[in-house]
């Protein structure tokens, strides 16, 4: 009696849920094997300018504050 209530949800997984399953795999990993895209590696030099950016506006920023309230870093508000 066990097995019969185990044996549709089985079923259904075998015959649906893992084709699916191994053909989104596979796909991921073709992709991800093929490297950026041109769109994508525009984007990741755009982000890496932005970070640079904000890196500098950063240290000046600290800059700033290390001169006009040289305790700061210390402060845990």
């Amino acid at each position: 009696m066990d097995m019969d209530i185990l044996m549709a949800p089985i079923i259904i997984f075998m015959v649906v849920v893992a084709p699916i399953w191994l053909i989104l795999h596979y796909r991921s990993k073709r992709q991800v094997s093929q490297g950026l895209t041109e769109e994508e590696y525009s984007q990741l030099n755009e982000l890496i300018g932005r970070a640079d950016k904000m890196a500098k506006r950063i240290d000046t920023l600290e800059a700033i504050l290390d001169s006009e309230a040289p305790q700061w870093r210390g402060r845990n508000d």
